[in-house]
């Protein structure tokens, strides 16, 4: 049913040269003390507002739609629009009427266009075809509205028109006023930046946010995870480790991440990214060449594509786009977890024969102690107690330090066809029904394996961020026994970075596929 994690001696052929275990010389603040002989707990990630800020920009909004509104009767002619709010079928609900809808209506739309996103050079005269079409957009359907239930009352062209522009233009200057206060505070009350990416591109932008204040973006430090440490020099830190650029988020406060390339390029960079974001860092881009694809995140877009006020941000003419988290669907996640425990209860119900010989077989073959115990390490660190059946007797210290145990001459031949078969895994289920498992996700570890793997592979402590599983995409991709780590790791977070339920039945067909195979060949 499940496969086991990858051999160990791969997790050193990539990335586990000396200089990059090396705490830089360069880091901001040197550590506090020394690292634990632990596993550090996950960073649960930071709930991250989809419009922070956005409180102003709505204000306005509203203000200058319920004056557009007001001033309908004094626009339109008399037995006209003024009728219509005042004397006529739509005047129980208040001169005001259209106010609720066409509020309603433009704080939707501008939300879809990323109108309230934050920007790096925001201009209220930019915005102004984006607030124009879509002010007309709700108008223009609230007037459809109003010739339906009164046509007598219909409102006049000469009357929409202007209700349009007025609003539109208080929309403009209010907007306009927010953006200016908004540089002022910035000036004053800059936020500590990192900008991470290749060396050379992220001193020019570095140097960008030093001598422009208005972005309120003070650099404090460079990461490069590629930079050889010795030549990392410069005015500005040069953090070249993974654990030294966590600890620079920490102690500066960091709350805004600049990459200057895109995050998918290579994994050091997708994981500083992650590391970013679940600490509650706001991401940028400053890619002129484009962006592609990015690992576990989307680009800010708004509906006018790249033409639009998203694709038009810039830090001193360095192309700038917001990066976001992908949505968390909560309620995708609540039935994964429905779906799990209903799930687990009938394969334990139905397995429940199977397991009772298969531990009969364990007791005939081994002696007592059917059951095998071992801490793992979950969902954002956590540690739990993984169940199987016994397959071989060993020590306990042994059993969490010791990578594999295939091949091993104590293990009898009823250890040996379980450990084959997966049958061992079963009791697992029990896992899954408690919680601490998923039937779908990244194989859980021991402690002693995930600190050790955590400071070869960046992205290693990443596919913590989802809960452990009994099987998962590297599994069913043939990553079990001797493999790569560094592979394992990435499609756990390929996996992680676009699950859908979707994915998670995809799964677990294809391992019962792979399970049922291994029956019928008689391996």
């Amino acid at each position: 049913m499940t496969m086991e994690s990858a051999h160990a001696p791969h997790a050193g052929r990539k990335g586990a040269a000396p200089t990059a275990l090396r705490r830089s010389a360069t880091s901001i603040h040197p550590p506090r003390r020394p690292r634990a002989e632990r596993v550090r707990p996950a960073v649960r990630p930071r709930r991250t507002r989809r419009h922070p800020g956005a409180a102003p920009l709505l204000a306005v909004d509203v203000l200058a739609a319920l004056a557009g509104t007001a001033a309908l009767p004094a626009l339109a002619p008399a037995g006209g629009a003024a009728d219509a709010l005042t004397t006529g079928p739509l005047a129980a609900a208040g001169p005001l009427v259209l106010a609720g809808p066409v509020v309603a209506g433009l704080t939707v739309l501008h939300a879809r266009a990323g109108l309230y996103r934050p920007r790096l050079a925001p201009s209220a005269l930019f915005e102004l075809p984006a607030l124009l079409g879509r002010s007309a957009v709700v108008w223009c359907a609230a007037a459809a509205a109003v010739a339906a239930a009164a046509p007598r009352h219909a409102l006049g062209w000469a009357a929409l028109a202007t209700a349009v522009c007025l609003q539109v233009v208080l929309t403009c200057a209010g907007r306009g006023f927010v953006n200016q206060l908004r540089r002022r505070a910035a000036v004053r009350h800059p936020r500590s930046t990192l900008v991470v990416g290749p060396l050379a591109g992220a001193r020019q932008v570095a140097t960008a946010l030093q001598g422009r204040q208005e972005y309120g973006l003070r650099p404090v430090g460079l990461a490069d995870p590629g930079q050889d440490p010795e030549a990392a020099t410069g005015p500005l830190p040069v953090l070249t480790s993974h654990e030294d650029v966590r600890r620079a988020v920490i102690q500066n406060a960091v709350r805004v991440a600049v990459f200057t390339r895109p995050p998918e390029a290579d994994e050091r960079t997708a994981a500083l990214l992650r590391l970013c974001h679940d600490h509650g860092c706001r991401l940028w881009l400053a890619d002129p060449a484009g962006t592609a694809r990015v690992t576990g995140m989307r680009v800010a877009r708004t509906s006018g594509g790249a033409d639009g006020p998203a694709g038009a941000d810039h830090v001193w003419g360095y192309a700038a786009q917001l990066l976001l988290p992908r949505p968390a669907r909560p309620v995708e996640r609540a039935v994964k977890r429905l779906m799990d425990g209903l799930l687990a209860l009938v394969a334990l119900t139905l397995a429940a024969p199977l397991m009772a010989l298969c531990a009969a077989a364990v007791r005939l073959a081994d002696g007592p102690g059917v059951i095998f115990r071992q801490e793992r390490v979950g969902l954002y660190g956590r540690p739990f107690t993984l169940l199987k059946f016994r397959t071989l007797r060993a020590d306990e210290h042994e059993s969490a330090t010791r990578w594999t145990v295939a091949g091993d001459r104590r293990m009898s031949r009823v250890g040996s066809f379980l450990r084959k078969s997966s049958l061992d895994e079963l009791p697992q289920l029990w896992n899954v029904v408690r919680g601490d498992m998923s039937l779908v996700g990244p194989r859980p570890e021991r402690p002693f394996f995930v600190t050790k793997f955590a400071d070869v592979h960046p992205g290693y402590e990443a596919r913590h961020r989802m809960p452990v599983g009994i099987t998962g995409l590297a599994q069913i991709n043939g990553l079990r026994g001797d493999t790569s780590i560094e592979d394992r790791a990435r499609f756990d977070n390929h996996y992680i970075d676009t699950w859908s339920l979707w994915q998670d039945l995809w799964i677990l067909a294809r391992t019962a596929a792979s399970f049922f195979r291994f029956r019928l060949g008689g391996s």
